[in-house]
């Protein structure tokens, strides 16, 4: 079953307040008047106490008549329970039932019309039409020095397409390890600054299933040191010290080949 249509691109939260003061003029101070005792309204009061008693004595004969009220029972008696949204873990695995909400989308380059990014049959689905389109999707709940990203990506769309697992992404830039279709990989620095991908390391994956087929995609963050893995084999490990917190989460980029269609079975954030 599909979700949901569409990812928000930002996650805002606004809070709207609107203050309505009114501006009275000083009156006169109140005159405070002691009143003397009314016999009338005294007498009108005891009246009504006396009728009042005797309704409550037909009342409870009635009742005893009548005989005891029945007891709820166990189902009428349970209370509604209160559901609680479950609080976000920094180590956890996401196996996308749901739209998850704390996950938002940043588009990097390309136009949103040609994104279509969804949860349908507990996977994650990027759809994409246009050329050059560079959806990344964040965890925004916690940042990581030290982390470890696992995914299992399935491509059912054209072949020229990058899977991308990236890590410390922060306000000066992030790193990441993309694979292309063609068994083609890079590690990238990007910096904010300079609006620049720095090449760390390139080459090719020699066990990457290429076409449409399943792979497992790893990156692990560790001190200094990124490295790579494809079904479970370790590609590339390289040195960068430019980083050293941030945000972790997945992309798929489209080129000229088109459409791009990857379904991401789960995602899953541990320790190294």
């Amino acid at each position: 079953m599909k979700h949901a249509a569409r990812f928000s691109k930002t996650l805002i939260l606004g809070v709207m307040l609107a203050l309505l003061i009114a501006a009275c003029s000083p009156s006169e101070p109140a005159t405070v008047t002691q009143a003397g005792p009314d016999l009338g309204a005294t007498q009108a009061a005891l009246e009504a106490t006396q009728a009042a008693l005797s309704a409550a004595q037909t009342d409870a004969a009635q009742q005893a008549e009548e005989g005891p009220t029945e007891a709820p029972t166990a189902e009428e008696a349970t209370a509604e329970p209160i559901v609680v949204a479950p609080e976000d873990e920094p180590f956890y695995t996401e196996e996308f039932s749901e739209p998850p909400l704390s996950w938002t989308y940043l588009l990097v380059r390309g136009e949103d019309a040609d994104l279509d990014l969804y949860t349908e049959d507990d996977r994650l689905v990027f759809e994409i039409t246009g050329e050059n389109v560079w959806p990344y999707f964040s965890y925004n709940s916690y940042t990581y020095t030290d982390v470890r990203l696992d995914t299992r990506a399935e491509n059912l769309g054209n072949n020229n397409n990058n899977i991308t697992l990236y890590c410390r992404a922060n306000d000066d830039g992030w790193y990441e390890a993309s694979v292309a279709n063609n068994g083609l990989y890079s590690i990238y620095r990007y910096e904010y600054d300079t609006a620049d991908f720095t090449v760390l390391y390139s080459g090719g994956v020699a066990n990457l299933r290429t076409g449409k087929d399943t792979n497992d995609f790893t990156l692990i963050c560790a001190g200094d040191r990124l490295t790579l893995a494809v079904n479970g084999v370790e590609v590339r490990t390289v040195e960068d010290s430019l980083f050293d917190n941030g945000y972790v989460g997945i992309a798929v980029a489209s080129f000229d080949g088109l459409p791009v269609h990857v379904e991401f079975d789960y995602v899953t954030i541990s320790e190294p």
